[in-house]
């Protein structure tokens, strides 16, 4: 090979190694640049999502937000926001008071063994019953609770209770009993209630109820919500001093049992009731 040969071959493979060197540096400008773009971009992300967090976190929950509701109260009430639930034949001159939860234990219990004697005389037109409903468990509107059980099941029943109250009485009597039910009643710890697709489930075992698209949507819409807190106000402000649940009142005074509470049996009520009728 001649010199000039063996000069112009070196000079290529110069050339060729600087173009390489070239093309690496601008290779590795990329990669850096992209990995400072992931990062900045995982950063703006990172406090989005805090940011998003901290806007969610102080977003008022649903049913403080539903205390600013004009309330839509169902048919068959009357008075303030349709807080006054009085039900039964019009010859009826006796009024039972009945104060309930719907998470409420007891209540169950004297809605399963107690129930089927108060709907008979109920019935038979021996008194009217006014229904007073409470939601003290699930605790106040934001969910905090002092009694162990927090949530939003009495408050999203009671509305339902309201949507099968303005299909009829009688519906919100049965569907007041299904969700009494020993099958469909929840532990008390259990928030079982606040799911819409549960509540209308336990009313499609009510025949006015099943497959009922008013009453379906009321609930899932939500339409009742603010009565039910109205409801529950009304509960928490009542005049016969009144605590707890299941509470029994008629002339101003406690239906009880022998033991001082809401008589839990047939017979204990059967004995209650005929001396205050008489009353």
């Amino acid at each position: 090979m001649s010199k000039r040969n063996s000069q112009a071959a070196k000079t290529a493979a110069r050339e060729r190694l600087r173009q390489e060197r070239e093309r690496d540096a601008k290779r590795a400008k990329v990669r850096r640049q992209l990995v400072v773009a992931a990062s900045v971009v995982a950063v703006l992300a990172a406090a989005g999502g805090i940011g998003y967090a901290v806007v969610q976190n102080n977003k008022p929950g649903h049913w403080e937000a539903v205390k600013k509701d004009k309330v839509v109260a169902p048919a068959n009430t009357s008075g303030t926001d349709g807080t006054t639930v009085v039900l039964g034949k019009s010859s009826a001159t006796k009024v039972l008071k009945m104060y309930e939860d719907p998470r409420c234990p007891i209540c169950s219990e004297f809605e399963q063994a107690v129930g089927p004697t108060v709907k008979s005389d109920y019935d038979a037109g021996k008194f009217k019953i006014q229904f007073v409903g409470g939601t003290f468990i699930d605790g106040d509107a934001l969910g905090k609770g002092t009694i162990g059980s927090r949530g939003e099941g009495s408050k999203a029943a009671m509305s339902a209770l309201g949507a099968a109250l303005n299909v009829s009485p009688e519906a919100f009597l049965e569907y007041k009993t299904a969700l009494y039910s020993k099958k469909f009643h929840p532990d008390e710890t259990e928030d079982t209630f606040k799911s819409h697709d549960y509540l209308i489930k336990v009313a499609n075992t009510v025949p006015a109820l099943k497959n009922n698209a008013t009453f379906d949507n009321a609930v899932k819409n939500g339409t009742y919500d603010a009565w039910a807190l109205a409801m529950s106000k009304s509960f928490d402000t009542n005049k016969d001093g009144v605590t707890g649940t299941p509470t029994l009142m008629m002339n101003g005074k406690k239906i009880t049992g022998p033991d001082g509470n809401a008589p839990m049996s047939a017979g204990d009520f059967t004995t209650a009731i005929n001396a205050a009728l008489k009353g």
